[in-house]
């Protein structure tokens, strides 16, 4: 991991747990920010009113509308809606929400903060000790496995089903150990689980 990533995270470590970002929604109902994409070291202020700026959004909606650009190499820059500015209490909650929303595209993030704003890239130089170094700051599912080397899956499906459950089995335990009642087994949030009770 980059140092300003890892800078980031031990400010404002531990990370939020999906319980925790979803308790934060539904006090703050309906939370947008303004977005904008930027080539690395171009930042200049007039991109907030560019056809790259995505105003008062929702963030999960821009990545997963937009990842292109991340794979392009761009920034993505986050600020509070309408001031250009990033308020510090929704870093946590931002940095949580777009690692999960990354979950499934298995990419280390960079993360730093610049001119008051979160910045989000694809960490292209990111081995698979640095994402699972990166993962396990979020307590997600994701384990950054590298799928060009023997992770230690095995081959046959049930048996690879087995192994899988196993290995999150074991981290649930580990995590209910760390943070107790604020950990979510497996990747949920409060409203899958009540569903399916």
């Amino acid at each position: 991991m980059k140092q300003s990533t890892k800078n980031i995270i031990s400010e404002f470590s531990p990370m939020w747990t999906n319980k925790q970002v979803w308790e934060f929604e539904q006090i703050n109902e309906n939370l947008t920010f303004d977005m904008i994409y930027v080539k690395p070291g171009n930042y200049n202020e007039d991109l907030w009113k560019s056809k790259s700026a995505h105003l008062d959004s929702d963030v999960r909606d821009v990545i997963v509308r937009t990842f292109d650009n991340l794979l392009d190499k761009d920034e993505l820059w986050i600020s509070s809606k309408g001031i250009r500015t990033l308020d510090k209490k929704h870093i946590p909650y931002l940095m949580a929400l777009i690692a999960d929303t990354m979950i499934e595209e298995e990419v280390c993030l960079n993360l730093k903060l610049e001119k008051y704003c979160l910045v989000i890239s694809i960490d292209r130089d990111a081995d698979v000790i640095d994402c699972k170094e990166f993962f396990e700051e979020f307590y997600h599912l994701a384990t950054g496995f590298n799928y060009d080397t023997d992770t230690g899956i095995p081959d046959d499906p049930t048996e690879a089903e087995m192994y899988l459950t196993r290995l999150q089995d074991e981290f649930d335990e580990k995590m209910k150990d760390l943070l107790g009642s604020k950990y979510l087994p497996g990747n949920n949030d409060p409203d899958t689980i009540n569903a399916e009770e």
